[in-house]
């Protein structure tokens, strides 16, 4: 980590706790990191335990997030939450362009492109997910794959607007398959995503972007990947639905 970025530690609880385990978590959680102030945390409930959770982390130093947005401003989308709505129930950050959404809900980087900036026009934090799947980083084009989706998804963003997008690397090979990139891996990769955001919008913004690392992130390995000059943080999936283990990844952002 560098320590002019400051890290940023989010879990994406994705659909796997209920009204009542969500309840347990958020009140474990708040316990155990109540006294965190070396980074931001942020934790992303499925949508209709977002206003339970806004309720029971509410004085604690974490903060709430989304899974997904809209790429419309309201209308009739049966299904589909908008940033207002995330906005009136407390979120500040959203998570955007994961995986599981690209592959089981057909989500084009185009698409990625209108929700990041309906996000930002609303004034949410995106964190823009991007990854390579287990071919790509086989065949050798793990940066190519990484390049468009950076490109394409984050397309006509000007430099104010860029300077509040959080980017996560998330290899696709390493969600929820226990398999992690190394540290060297990840360094890798977030050095080439800071030097292309750093030719299209600039050394001052891409000095000043955090990106994650996502991808089987658990506390025995979350020391080792964000000590990475360019890893400010980490994405985390099932470790964050552990109190202990998520307290132990956001102790290790330090």
């Amino acid at each position: 980590m560098n320590a002019n970025r400051r890290p940023l530690v989010a879990g994406n609880w994705k659909m796997f706790l209920d009204a009542s385990t969500a309840a347990a978590l958020s009140r474990d959680l708040v316990q155990r990191v109540s006294r965190a102030r070396h980074c931001d945390i942020v934790v992303a409930p499925s949508f209709p335990l977002i206003a339970p959770v806004a309720r029971l982390l509410e004085g604690s130093p974490i903060g709430l997030g989304a899974q997904d947005l809209s790429p419309e401003i309201e209308g009739p989308f049966t299904g589909d939450v908008s940033a207002k709505i995330l906005l009136s129930l407390g979120c500040t950050h959203v998570v955007i362009g994961h995986s599981e959404r690209r592959e089981h809900h057909l989500e084009t980087d185009d698409q990625v492109r209108r929700k990041v900036g309906r996000a930002l026009d609303a004034g949410l934090v995106p964190i823009v997910c991007v990854g390579e799947r287990l071919a790509e980083r086989e065949s050798g084009a793990t940066f190519h794959r990484v390049e468009t989706q950076v490109q394409v998804g984050l397309a006509g963003l000007p430099a104010e607007a860029m300077a509040r997008v959080v980017i996560a690397y998330e290899p696709v090979w390493a969600i929820g398959t226990g398999r992690t990139a190394s540290p060297a891996q990840a360094e890798e990769v977030h050095e080439f995503i800071r030097r292309l955001v750093g030719t299209i919008h600039g050394e001052a913004i891409a000095n000043g972007l955090r990106i994650l690392y996502g991808g089987s992130v658990k506390a025995d390995n979350a020391k080792a990947l964000m000590a990475e000059k360019d890893v400010d943080g980490a994405l985390v999936g099932g470790a964050s639905l552990q109190a202990e283990a998520f307290a132990t990844i956001v102790d290790a952002a330090r």
